[in-house]
């Protein structure tokens, strides 16, 4: 078998598509893919790094869980980017080693968004999670049916639309650190079908007692939650496909959470990503001290940036506000790219200006600030309109348009 060398490669003598390097030798044609330069990150790609991860982490232990976990997307839009758009301003920093090797720290994020009525939760006096459902005069044992159940759930939570065939899931996640100091997480959920004809079946046989007690006549743990979170969802399969959910947030007791929001937590994250731009202040990860007079983020506020010709220190990015230089700043507009016609599927990618974020939509709107937030390639299967823009700090760019169609 001949041998790919760096001599070999040095010394190529053409190039067959991306990449692709050959060396005629009188073995034969020598060919091999050649190695990605390395690119340097945008101080907003690494501060969008920076915010994501350990949302995206947290949006593993979820997937797969539901049917659907957010009413209304758009085509093409994606749970896991709803789920990241709806908590990219609630961050816990964890650094490219920890998402890399799998790591996940329990945040208080909202997994699920829908029209049906959210249900509340709180931790009495002894650290049991207790909801807003009421049992009435239902007190759950081992004998409790499902049946029974439904009963009570429908004739005493009016307010809570519960109906015969929705479901009702418990989530409950798990925190822990490992030997190496590293955060890790699982969480497991369990639903029953509400059935008022089901006068057989007991309840605990099919979602166990944890999440399914009764607690001073309302639906509860059976236990205090200490170092993990849990959520009841509601949710409601419709004929037309559709499934209709609560709107809920993850309840919390993590010792760890408060360090993992940190600016020290934040800093390491920064230093793992190479930087993070915050309200166009540019952070060294490496510097304790502050950049031209500007605090970093989480110190206390920020004060005016220095001289500098309007320059701020650490990375030389512009200066905060709509003006550079006495000139107005324009942001250059994205790059909307797929294959169109296409026959199954397309996969669209939207390229921006070193140090902006971009939005898009595709529901006819003019995306904004708070449309859905570009973080990944997605795939489209029908036909549909990409509009998006790129921002820096509180400029836009115009909106750019692309429209891919499915061949009939």
């Amino acid at each position: 078998m001949t041998k790919v060398s760096s001599t070999v490669l040095d010394e190529i003598s053409g190039k067959l598509g991306k990449g692709v390097v050959f060396r005629q030798t009188p073995h034969g044609t020598v060919m091999a893919k050649a190695g990605r330069k390395s690119r340097k990150r945008s101080q907003g790609q690494a501060e969008v790094r920076c915010r994501i991860a350990n949302a995206s982490a947290n949006y593993r232990l979820y997937a797969g869980k539901l049917k659907q976990a957010f009413e209304g997307k758009g085509t093409g839009v994606s749970d896991f980017n709803q789920y990241v758009g709806v908590n990219y301003t609630n961050p816990v920093y964890i650094t490219k080693t920890m998402r890399v090797s799998g790591c996940c720290v329990l945040a208080d994020y909202t997994f699920t968004v829908g029209s049906l009525p959210p249900i509340s939760y709180a931790v009495d006096g002894s650290g049991v999670l207790v909801s807003q459902i009421s049992l009435g005069r239902l007190v759950i044992d081992e004998h409790t049916t499902v049946g029974a159940f439904t009963q009570a759930l429908i004739a005493n939570n009016v307010s809570l639309e519960f109906e015969d065939g929705d479901q009702l899931t418990f989530f409950l996640g798990a925190q822990s650190v490992d030997a190496q100091g590293m955060p890790r997480a699982n969480m497991v959920a369990k639903k029953v079908i509400l059935s008022e004809d089901d006068d057989v079946t007991t309840l605990w046989s099919v979602v166990g007692p944890e999440g399914f007690r009764s607690v001073d006549g309302f639906l509860g743990m059976g236990s205090a939650l200490e170092n993990g979170g849990a959520a009841w969802v509601h949710s409601r399969d419709k004929v037309s496909g559709d499934t209709l959910v609560s709107t809920q947030k993850l309840f919390v007791v993590n010792e760890i959470l408060t360090y993992y929001r940190s600016q020290q937590a934040m800093r390491a994250s920064a230093d793992s990503y190479g930087g993070i731009n915050s309200n166009r202040v540019y952070l060294n990860p490496k510097s304790e001290e502050k950049a031209n007079g500007v605090t970093m983020p989480g110190g206390g506020g920020s004060q005016q940036s220095g001289g500098n010709g309007g320059q701020t220190g650490g990375g030389g990015s512009s200066s905060t506000g709509s003006e550079t230089g006495g000139q107005a700043e324009v942001v250059a507009k994205p790059e909307i790219s797929g294959r169109t016609p296409f026959t199954d599927s397309t996969t669209v990618t939207i390229e921006g200006p070193e140090g902006a974020s971009l939005y898009y939509s595709m529901d006819g709107s003019t995306p904004t600030s708070e449309s859905t937030m570009y973080t990944e390639a997605f795939e489209l299967t029908d036909t549909a309109t990409v509009k998006a823009i790129a921002v820096i700090g509180e400029t836009s760019s115009e909106v750019v348009s692309k429209t891919f169609t499915k061949n009939a």
